[in-house]
């Protein structure tokens, strides 16, 4: 739920609140790329957390002094020669101990690595996997050589009695790896149970798909962004990403279950109970992001326990737990018809009643910023040169508005939950993005002067770093004159193990990989005309990764935020905001800003909000608690009425979850201080808050 029953910190002194301790873990990146967006936990005083290098903390959770450090680039040496391991992502960590209390251990991610460690020491458990570790790349029930090898995890996993399921980040193109939910032994490492996602013969669900052999080609359906379990009914509710690749599926007919799901398991067996779709056939990156609150409300006069899933497009779909009912009506819409060639669109979209939406679903032209009137004529222009303007209007080469964009309105920061209210907390970044469809590159129709290397960066790089290489403000950075900042090594590196958001193109053949090399270092000389890819022996490992990339006609042009010459969205204000829905009701309380320019403000422009990524936590004490903003501040708001009633400044934006939790009677906030996203500093430290003595 992300709430917490202490009140020592409440509405009358959260104003006295000070910085009680602040640990550094000395790990950031220098060029601002390093991340860390840990919500930590704390167990018997102790706070286990990471760090941007993705090192295992064990902190005094009053102090921050550090009990000790597990560094996996002492223990694996892939790790440790791995030039791009800051960029490595993890968001949390899990605690197991058994009955006794006297085996205890905390599970984290380190890529595809799971670690099982000893909290008593900090070492591996060596007992456990293979030699202290799971690795997510196996074991999927797939031929490892029919898919991108690209697997890792950025979430944690959930507990539940002696296992330990969990999900996986994949690749996001049309040769990703399956996401199958797996349960593993917690203290083996062996696997107990797996979900096929994307379903199997014999299963429920296998029956939607036209193409009978979709399970043996196609990837993704994965869960990304953590579960949730309802640990007295024995349920994990797993929130469910598309079938990749995201923007075309002429190759994947049908709704795609169960792609784009939140799926009730038996957290036991692993064994289905129920499904709801939020997003049929999947053209939008519409991955559900956030893990789901379990939540209790009023109807009807009843009290109803259940599950409540925000959307990227600001939705709030609520379920009955344990029969996946809706609790409110929820309708089939028609949605326009007019897709790319091949393209084979569902007719509806699913659209919640209520909870009204928490993010605006609209972007018209009189939303257009206004900053001042050179900018709004400028951003005018651009507005209308993209066609479509209606939400789940299909991809198209004379382009469409993705709003909320494709970080937001939910993310994977996720909601709080108030049990007393009934209130969920959510929120928001609300800025368009703008998706252009154009060809994919055929090799057989090139011209004898397009070079190989452009040929392979045109089909992998071109949707994220642009025609020009110009990339796309700080999420998507200029690929131009790359070779003064990386060398040949460590962009071989790049392309092998990923970087940040990157997942790892290592299923690109040498040639290929070499070609792209010299393109990217202007030491291109063969042409597709002159000098063909050499392409490896279909039976090697590409064989139907091939297969798949080649039934993609069509790709997106790049992920491009629609932001003016100063880096503002270029919408009106707010930009990002913190919301209250009352889930009784379906109601949306309030909406106040979530974030500030400062120099904006300083001109007389009202509060904007930010951009923003990070979750927040309510508590007793009548407070919302958020950092998650470009200003780098966390603050503290009045949960009734949304007003802002303390703020901090952190030494980098909070990207992240605080947590609260009181030891030996003395109530704390913490947050990790990572920054590194949207152009921001990077940082190292976790500071945490507590009350003046």
């Amino acid at each position: 739920m992300r709430y917490s029953d202490q009140e020592e910190i409440n509405l009358s002194n959260v104003h006295n609140l000070k910085v009680a301790w602040r640990y550094s873990s000395e790990d950031k990146d220098a060029d601002n790329r390093s991340q860390n967006q840990c919500n930590p936990i704390v167990v018997d005083g102790i706070l286990y957390g990471s760090s941007p290098k993705l090192k295992l903390l064990a902190l005094d959770a009053s102090t921050g002094e550090s009990k000790w450090i597990f560094d996996p680039s002492n223990e694996d040496t892939e790790f440790a020669n791995d030039p791009m391991s800051f960029y490595k992502v993890n968001r949390g960590v899990v605690y197991w101990e058994d009955k006794e209390g006297k085996n205890k251990r905390v599970f984290y991610n380190v890529g595809a690595k799971v670690y099982g460690i000893d909290v008593g020491t900090g070492k591996p458990i060596r007992e456990f996997g293979k030699n202290g570790y799971i690795d997510l790349s196996i074991d999927l029930d797939r031929d490892p050589n029919g898919y991108n090898p690209f697997v890792a995890n950025t979430s944690p996993g959930i507990i539940f009695q002696n296992l330990l399921i969990l999900g996986s980040r994949v690749a996001e193109s049309a040769d990703a790896a399956p996401g199958h939910i797996r349960a593993f032994d917690v203290m083996t490492g062996e696997r107990r149970w797996i979900f096929h996602t994307i379903p199997h013969p014999g299963e429920k669900g296998y029956e939607s798909w036209p193409d009978k052999d979709a399970y043996k080609k196609l990837g993704g359906a994965n869960s990304w962004a953590g579960m949730s379990l309802d640990e007295k009914r024995g349920i994990v509710y797993v929130p469910l990403g598309s079938i990749s690749g995201d923007f075309y599926g002429g190759y994947r007919k049908g709704s795609n279950l169960y792609a784009n799901s939140l799926v009730a398991l038996d957290a036991l067996t692993g064994n289905y109970k129920w499904h709801y779709q939020t997003v049929h056939h999947d053209l939008w990156d519409r991955d559900l992001a956030a893990n789901p609150n379990l939540v209790t409300l009023q109807k009807d006069g009843k009290e109803i326990e259940a599950v409540a899933q925000i959307t990227k497009h600001g939705f709030v779909f609520l379920f009955d737990r344990e029969t996946g009912e809706p609790i409110f009506p929820i309708e089939e819409r028609s949605v326009p018809q007019d897709g790319l060639p091949g393209e084979h669109l569902w007719p509806t979209q699913p659209i919640p009643t209520l909870p009204e939406p928490f993010a605006r679903q609209k972007f018209e032209e009189s939303d257009v910023t206004n900053l001042d009137s050179v900018t709004h004529k400028k951003m005018l222009e651009k507005y209308r040169k993209i066609k479509y303007k209606e939400m789940f209007h299909p991809p198209s080469k004379d382009g469409n508005w993705i709003f909320p964009g494709f970080d937001g309105g939910g993310e994977w920061g996720g909601a709080a939950f108030d049990p007393d209210s009934k209130i969920l907390y959510v929120n928001s970044s609300e800025l368009p993005w703008a998706m252009v469809m154009v060809d994919v590159p055929k090799e057989e129709s090139e011209s004898v002067s397009k070079p190989v290397g452009r040929y392979v960066y045109d089909k992998y790089c071109l949707a994220c770093h642009g025609v020009e290489l110009e990339g796309n403000g700080s999420s998507y950075p200029s690929l131009v004159d790359i070779g003064n900042k990386y060398s040949s090594k460590e962009l071989t590196g790049i392309m092998e193990n990923g970087i940040n958001m990157m997942p790892s193109f290592s299923h690109l053949s040498d040639n290929e990989k070499k070609a792209l090399l010299n393109f990217l270092l202007n030491m291109e000389t063969k042409t597709i005309g002159t000098q063909k890819i050499n392409k490896e022996p279909a039976t090697s490992h590409n064989k139907e990764i091939k297969n798949c990339l080649e039934q993609i006609p069509y790709q997106m042009a790049g992920y491009n935020r629609f932001l003016d010459d100063n880096g503002y969205p270029g919408i009106t204000p707010p930009w990002g905001t913190l919301n209250a829905v009352d889930l009784s009701t379906g109601k949306l309380l309030w909406k106040v800003p979530l974030g500030e320019y400062a120099e904006l403000t300083a001109k007389g422009v009202p509060i904007t909000g930010t951009e923003n990524y990070g979750g927040p936590v309510v508590t007793k004490g009548g407070l919302v608690f958020i950092a998650a903003t470009k200003d780098s501040k966390i603050r503290a708001f009045d949960k009734n009425t949304g007003k802002v009633v303390w703020e901090a400044q952190l030494p980098a934006p909070g990207y992240a979850t605080p947590a609260v939790y009181t030891v030996a009677g003395k109530q704390y906030i913490v947050i990790a201080c990572g920054g590194g996203k949207i152009g921001s500093i990077s940082g190292d430290e976790y500071v945490a808050f507590a009350l003046e003595e």
